[in-house]
Formats: C-alpha cells, structure tokens, sequence
C-alpha cells in the first residue's frame, strides 16, 4: 500500500456511527449496474488496503476490516436493502440460492479476476440480506514469510497423527493450514487430500497429488468425507474445522490408522485446545478418546495477529505445545491435565516447546511488537513485564 493510499485509509471513519436508524436510502447512479462488477471495484480497494474482512450491508457504506480494526468506505454512497440483495443473489449459485432460502445464511467461496478468492457468509439480519467477505489471495505464501517459529515449519515433517492450528476467528489458521499444506506439495512426494467448507486457497500440484473436496459440491457433510477419506489413499487430510463429534472421531482415526491429518479448532490456547477436544464428547466416552488424543495428537499450535510496532499491518504470535511423553502422560489423566499449561510454559525449543510469553518476549526484543502491546496480551503480564525490564 502507498502513502497516499495510507493517508486516504486514516482518513476514513470509523464503523460507530455507521448504521442511522432514520436514514432514507438514496439512489446510487454512481456504482455500476452489475452488482458483481460493483463489488470488484470493492474488493480491489479492499485488496490495496490490506483488509482481511469486508462487510456489506443495508443503509451502510461498505465497511472494511484494516489491521483489526472496523473503518467504513465513507466515499462509497450508503447501500439500500436492495443492492445488497442483488449482491448476494449475484454471488450465490442455484443450489447455494436453495440453502439459503431454507436455512437464511449460506457460506460459498467464489475468484474474482486479479483479486483472488473470497470467502463470503451471506446471512440474513433485521430482515435484510448482509455479507461478510474475506479476501484470500490466491498465492498461496511461503511458509518463511508468516513470521511463525521454525519449529512450526517442521511440523511438515510429521509422517501420521493429528497437528492443531488454534486461533479466533481472523487469527491466520488458515493461511498457516494452507502454508504447511504446500510446503509438503513443494517438497515432499505425498497425496494431499482438503476437505473444506468451502475451498478457500487453490493448490497448483508441484511434487505432490492434490485433491479438494468441498463441502456441499463434492460432499454432503465433513463426516461423510472424513469417512470417504480413508478409502481415498491419502497421505495427508486437511481438514477445514473439527466441528462435531464424529468429525474429531473420525479425525482421530485416520491419524491413529498413519494418516497426517491437519485441523483448525478454536481455542485461545493449545493446552486448552487439547481439553476442548475430549470434553467436546460425553462423559462417558471422555476416558476412552483421552487415550485416542494422547497416542495421536502430534502437536498444536495456538496464534494471534497483533499490531506491529511500526504500524504496518500484524504480526503472528504464537505457542506450540509439542506432545512429549509427559504430555501424554498428563492428557491421559483427567486429574493431571491440568497441568499441561505448565510444561508448555517450562519446555524448551529443543523440546519443541514455545509459550506464548516466550513468544511475545522475543518479539519485543526483535521490535517488531511495542512493549505495550505484548503485556496487553500477556498470559503473565506481571512475569512478563520483569523479562522485559531485563530481570
């Protein structure tokens, strides 16, 4: 992004107040008759701005999402309720049109030329249609380029068992999944088998056989194609989201039969990714797949993007929790799972180990977070803050 894109940037409002509950629409003789074009023009800004979201909704300008924070295209008339429709019928296809009639929101991806593909949940609110897009480059970026520990990179090297990349929403799980993914594609003679909802980066095959499969195009549900899966010779699963029950058993299983599966999950934190995991089951069945997570569960990585020191854009912080045998020892005990947290925190990288203290330390040391911005998301702000000072 240029100067004078980034003075224009800081000169748009911010999102509150962008909703006027007495606003009257007005025409909008300026955007062009095709909705698909109009949002292209959209998308482009979006693009040269850096923005990871877009939000397009009724008596709103289009509202981007910059570095975390919500500022609205104020140069852009206000939407009317039936631009924003037309806009999202444009974007839907005849089977995702008869979703969303059922169920009132619908999630698709679609490429925009020169753009890349974009990532939309169409979704219906205060009786009106409204999308929220995030633009996914269609290069898929180096795994060097992500600012992730080295150890994160190594984790391509993992034969079979399960790897977590945990985060909130708009952490870059994602964008890391995918890195990981075609670092194996460049590197390593493997069957490569995705299965998301929906496709987001698009895998040019380079040593490796890539297959995608989408989730209401090319499968009904993420159960029926983990099940399909295991019948499909794969090397390596990613696997968009662990969302049920018998998506993380099936998950499990392929890891425990010597598959290597990826998989997002969101937690704010690994040791507690790994609780999630076996509490998303009932009780009952809690002792047996606490056993299935410690034999298989490889690792997990747990991210957030944080502001730069220079302001400009974010960088990834992040805490890998490598499963030692003591790591397993503890997963397999319900009274000492618990303590998980405290061996991520007194592990080495030898050990491949990083808590996130440690990784916000060595951040603010490389300058590339301000010290302000590492307490603020402490896990220990008190410890933290003595490392710091140089105690």
């Amino acid at each position: 992004m240029g100067q004078a894109d980034r003075n224009r940037l800081m000169r748009l409002h911010f999102l509150y107040p962008c909703y006027n509950e007495g606003y009257m629409e007005s025409p909008i003789a300026a955007t062009p008759s095709e909705p698909l074009e109009w949002l292209s023009q959209v998308l482009v800004e979006a693009t040269r701005y850096g923005a990871s979201d877009v939000h397009l909704r009724a008596r709103n300008h289009p509202i981007l999402r910059v570095d975390g924070a919500l500022r609205a295209l104020d140069d852009r008339p206000r939407l009317t309720v039936e631009r924003v429709a037309e806009i999202g019928e444009a974007m839907m296809d005849a089977r995702q049109r008869a979703v969303f009639a059922h169920e009132h929101q619908v999630d698709l991806s679609r490429g925009f030329k020169g753009i890349g593909r974009v990532r939309a949940n169409i979704f219906r609110q205060r009786g009106t249609v409204a999308l929220v897009l995030r633009v996914i480059h269609s290069v898929v970026p180096p795994l060097t380029s992500l600012g992730l520990p080295e150890m994160v990179a190594k984790l391509t090297q993992v034969e079979r068992g399960l790897v977590l990349v945990t985060g909130a929403s708009g952490s870059g799980k994602t964008t890391t999944l995918a890195a990981l993914v075609n670092e194996v594609n460049l590197t390593q003679t493997k069957h490569v088998l995705t299965i998301e909802d929906p496709i987001e980066f698009l895998f040019a095959e380079q040593k490796s056989l890539i297959t995608q499969r989408e989730i209401g195009v090319d499968a009904p549900t993420f159960h029926e194609a983990m099940r399909a899966a295991l019948r499909e010779d794969p090397d390596v699963i990613l696997l968009g989201e662990m969302r049920d029950i018998e998506t993380i058993e099936t998950a499990l299983q392929a890891a425990e039969t010597g598959h290597f599966v990826l998989a997002t999950a969101h937690a704010p934190a690994a040791a507690e990714a790994v609780n999630r995991l076996i509490t998303a089951f009932p009780a009952e069945a809690q002792a047996g797949v606490r056993v299935k997570v410690a034999q298989n569960l490889r690792a997990v990585v747990s991210q957030r993007l944080l502001p730069r020191a220079d302001g400009q854009g974010r960088a990834v912080a992040c805490e890998v929790l490598t499963i030692s045998a003591l790591a397993r020892e503890l997963i397999a005990d319900p009274s000492r799972i618990k303590d998980l947290p405290e061996v991520l925190k007194r592990g080495s990288v030898q050990d491949g180990m990083l808590a996130f203290d440690a990784c916000l330390l060595a951040l603010v040391k490389a300058k590339r977070i301000a010290p302000a911005i590492a307490l603020q998301y402490a896990s220990s702000a008190n410890d933290l803050r003595l490392k710091i000072e140089g105690f």
